[in-house]
């Protein structure tokens, strides 16, 4: 099978759980390092599926590989290579498929509920679970591209998730590890780390509670998702 190509835009932001799943399932990953001056690929063909992984950065910002890499989010979808976007991967996919990112009505950030809808798409990827614990890390928020289906929410951001076909892109980070969110706690960006005296942003002392049981939980439901996107993969 070709690899699975897992795009990087930050270097505190990496693969996470998703790496060590793929290495349990046996299957290859090429990690692309936008942050190091990587090129991304010109054609995904090369790819079984590409992931995207979080950064700081926002979508409509003036940078140089945005463009190509919509363009290549585009072809994979024209190919039907899957695709899986982690909050800003999931933006970068929202945006190439036709939606448009914004300002989220509030931050969000911690460890927040999130609720499967009724729908056909979301019993697919999440079975029988109604509801689920996730971290979340954002501040702007994608809309439903057209064509595509919404499959989570919360009360603190309208779409949390949305799938098309064998592509699931995601606002929240169900890719976390404690390091990962140890290493973030410890070195925030401007905008993250501004005080904020709302339910929907948690101290940093919050996030850190119970972080090896909340982790374990979250990478039981991440594997659940994986399993459903890795069958989709290109031989």
């Amino acid at each position: 099978m070709k690899p699975v190509g897992i795009i990087r835009f930050s270097p505190t932001e990496g693969p996470g759980y998703l790496s060590k799943f793929l290495n349990e399932a046996g299957i290859r990953w090429q990690l692309i390092r936008i942050d190091a001056g990587e090129p991304l690929p010109t054609d995904c063909s090369a790819y079984a599926g590409i992931a995207m992984m979080g950064g700081p950065m926002s979508v409509n910002d003036p940078l140089p590989w945005i463009p190509p890499l919509l363009a290549l989010i585009r072809d994979a979808v024209r190919k039907d290579i899957p695709l899986l976007g982690h909050c800003l991967g999931g933006q970068m996919m929202a945006k190439a498929m036709g939606g448009t990112i914004t300002n989220n009505k509030c931050m969000e950030k911690g460890w927040h509920a999130v609720e499967v809808l009724p729908q056909p798409e979301a019993r697919q990827w999440f079975g029988g679970i109604e509801r689920f614990t996730t971290f979340q890390w954002h501040y702007q928020t994608f809309s439903i591209p057209p064509g595509a289906m919404q499959i989570l929410r919360n009360d603190y951001c309208e779409n949390q998730a949305f799938t098309h076909g064998p592509h699931i892109g995601f606002q929240c980070h169900i890719e976390m590890t404690v390091e990962m969110v140890r290493e973030w706690c410890k070195g925030e960006d401007p905008v993250m780390a501004r005080p904020v005296e709302t339910p929907s942003v948690q101290s940093n002392m919050e996030i850190q509670q119970d972080l090896e049981t909340r982790i374990a939980s979250l990478n039981r439901l991440a594997a659940s998702v994986y399993t459903r996107w890795i069958e989709g993969l290109k031989k």
